[in-house]
Formats: C-alpha cells, structure tokens, sequence
C-alpha cells in the first residue's frame, strides 16, 4: 500500500487541487491532505480556519474513490524541522507532492521521495485569483467544487474576506 502526501493552503480548496488529488489518486491507495497554515485564519491571504478548510477538503472529497485524510499543520517557521514537524502531525507516508522548491528540498533531505503534482490552468485555478474575485464580487464559485461554495456561504466566507480587506484610510496610524 502506498500512501502520499500534499500540503497546500487550500484557502479555498478549488478546481485545481481537486484535479491534482483525482491525478494523485491514480498513484496511491491513500492520501493524507496537509493544511498548511492551519493556525492562521481571518486574513486576505488565509481567510478560513483550518476546521473550514477540513470541512470543504472532507466534503468536496465524498466521490474521491481515495481514502484520504485531511490533517492540520499549523506554521512554525524553522524550515531544519519542518518535514520531522509535518510528520509529527501526519500519519506516515511515503511520497510527497509538491512543486514548490522549497518543500521539495526539505522533503528531499529528508529522505522522502517527492513527485510533482500536476498543475491545472494555473493562471486561474488558484486561490489568489478565487479570493480577488470574492473581494470584487466577481463570479468564483465556478473555480471551486460545488460542497466547497456550500461551505464558503455557510461560513459566510465572501464578507469574511470583504470585510478584512477593508481598510480604515482614517487611522492615525497611517
């Protein structure tokens, strides 16, 4: 049996992590999902909490023949520990995914086999241009799976970003 692991932010989960998880489900019996930045929530950037993050990774994954796990990782910023931290808070695996340079090197020097993920209409399927559209209003819920928009209007998610995106022009800080 062979289980893999990719972390993402997935803030929100959309289309184009969807399509790398059905490619990666080819490969491997099972796949634990790490949610990077768990800890941070509430922001332009991280606008959903980890628990939002579960809850649209575990439902938009229902029809995934793949047994998958989704597992918080919160931040802790010492890049030497990061794969001992990732494993701590994950169920072993054997292969990592990842294009990202960085991860691939920690999860390299460690000793774990990585794989690229394959990467799906970049320009659009990603969760930059998912949360710009909400703050503008714009049409988003097409580049997320359908259990994720129910999540993102349950969680009230479009204000939530609109909202922490304001400014205050007035402060006297400024």
């Amino acid at each position: 049996m062979t289980r893999g692991f990719y972390i993402g932010r997935f803030q929100p989960y959309h289309q184009g992590h969807h399509r790398v998880v059905q490619e990666i489900a080819e490969e491997v019996d099972e796949l634990v999902l790490g949610i990077g930045s768990a800890d941070q929530s509430h922001s332009v950037r991280n606008p959903f909490t980890g628990g939002e993050r579960i809850m649209m990774i575990t439902k938009a994954l229902v029809d995934v023949d793949l047994v998958t796990y989704a597992v918080p990782i919160e931040d802790i910023n010492r890049n030497a520990v990061w794969v001992s931290h990732v494993q701590s808070m994950s169920p072993n695996f054997d292969v990592a995914y990842s294009n990202n340079p960085l991860v691939v090197r920690l999860f390299e020097e460690a000793g774990i086999e990585v794989r690229g993920s394959p990467m799906f209409d970049r320009e659009v399927l990603r969760g930059t241009e998912v949360r710009e559209r909400m703050v503008a209003g714009d049409d988003w819920a097409d580049l997320v799976p359908d259990p994720v928009e129910r999540v993102v209007h349950e969680v009230d998610g479009v204000e939530r970003i609109r909202q922490v995106g304001d400014t205050d022009i007035d402060s006297p800080n400024d």
